[in-house]
């Protein structure tokens, strides 16, 4: 469904960067950096972490950053993997940590919110909410954003953990925060995209419809944002005009969302629990081409440069030409990889369902 005469005004780029700072590349959570890898690439360092991880590892200077699915937080050295320091929280971890100076946030299963020292896992304070956190924090000048299952968005002082505002939903919020400008955006399980104002917590207008509930986290690129939901529509929007551009559905099969998309300067890459790899044409929502898995990805997709990289489910690790979806380097495992990668400008992390943390370089 394309609404006609609708200009699409999108400002800003691709981060490109010697760090992946955060869980989906940029605050906005576009998914995509013009990093370009060389052609071949091989493993550099293995970590093995005492248990799976989900969470796409969080590169930041000489450090790597890596939450398990049984509470514990990692700091690995860059350079070789070894590593640094260690914290247990004997609970669990779905999303990714973040870092805001000198600090480490995340949220748990249980609900609670933890700061703690980057440099060497010192725990600083914790805050509570009232329910499971799925999504990564974000940070927002000295604020902590987290949503949270019980169908709200905290915000915290970075510094104390003290509460500033919170802002209700309708349904559980499974998603990350996503950050442009002075607005957060949100997916709900109540078929709605959010936009808060960050210096009020007050909805910035009526939320947008979704007709279908979804868990992925927007992604923003100027005045556009693409969210996927779980029943097979992929929505674009001019967030501050309020209107929806157009709405891309499988006209065959219905397919299902349960990750987010990745978005460059002319392109939308989703990946559905159906197998099917799709690129969109940014403007019109048009399948430009579809690539098809062997099994589905939990992992989102991400965009470097010229490739489409897929972490799946069968324990391969697709590389994709952005131009037309052709394969053009896999590596495997016998696990199965449910974490994102992380791209740096010159480095590729993933983990695995087995704990394994890798490092890809050129060869």
């Amino acid at each position: 469904m394309l609404v006609a005469g609708i200009g699409l005004a999108v400002l800003g780029s691709a981060c490109s960067a010697a760090d992946w700072s955060f869980p989906r590349g940029d605050a906005a959570a576009s998914g995509a950096t013009t990093a370009q890898l060389p052609d071949e690439l091989a493993v550099a360092w293995e970590f093995n972490a005492d248990d799976a991880v989900e969470a796409t590892p969080i590169v930041v200077g000489d450090r790597v950053y890596v939450a398990d699915v049984m509470g514990k937080i990692y700091c690995l050295a860059r350079s070789d993997g070894q590593e640094r320091w260690r914290k247990d929280f004997g609970t669990g971890f779905l999303a990714s940590p973040v870092i805001a100076g000198d600090r480490l946030v995340i949220g748990d299963y249980d609900g609670n919110v933890y700061a703690i020292s980057a440099s060497d896992g010192e725990e600083l304070w914790t805050a509570t909410t009232d329910g499971e956190i799925s999504g990564s924090a974000a940070i927002y000048g000295d604020k902590v954003l987290v949503a949270c299952q019980d169908g709200k968005l905290y915000c915290f002082e970075l510094a104390t953990g003290n509460p500033v505002w919170t802002y209700a939903a309708e349904d559980q919020i499974q998603c990350s925060p996503t950050i442009a400008g002075d607005r957060t955006f949100l997916g709900g399980c109540d078929a709605k995209l959010h936009v808060v104002d960050l210096k009020t917590g007050k909805a910035d207008g009526d939320a947008l419809p979704l007709e279908g509930p979804t868990g992925s986290t927007p992604a923003v690129r100027g005045d556009l944002a693409i969210l996927p939901t779980h029943d097979g529509s992929v929505f674009a929007f001019d967030w501050k005009n309020k209107q929806q551009l157009w709405r891309y559905e499988d006209p065959l099969q219905a397919q299902e969302y349960r990750n987010s998309a990745a978005i460059s300067a002319d392109v939308a890459v989703v990946s559905s629990q159906r197998k099917q790899v799709d690129a969109l044409d940014l403007k019109t929502g048009k399948r430009l081409w579809r690539h098809t898995l062997r099994r589905f990805a939990d992992a989102s997709p991400v965009i470097a440069g010229a490739d489409v990289w897929i972490p799946a489910t069968d324990g391969r690790l697709l590389r994709l030409a952005l131009a037309d979806g052709t394969v053009k380097w896999t590596y495997e495992i016998r696990g199965s990889f449910v974490a994102g990668v992380a791209v740096t400008d010159s480095e590729l992390f993933v983990a695995d369902d087995e704990g394994v943390v890798r490092c890809f370089r050129g060869k």
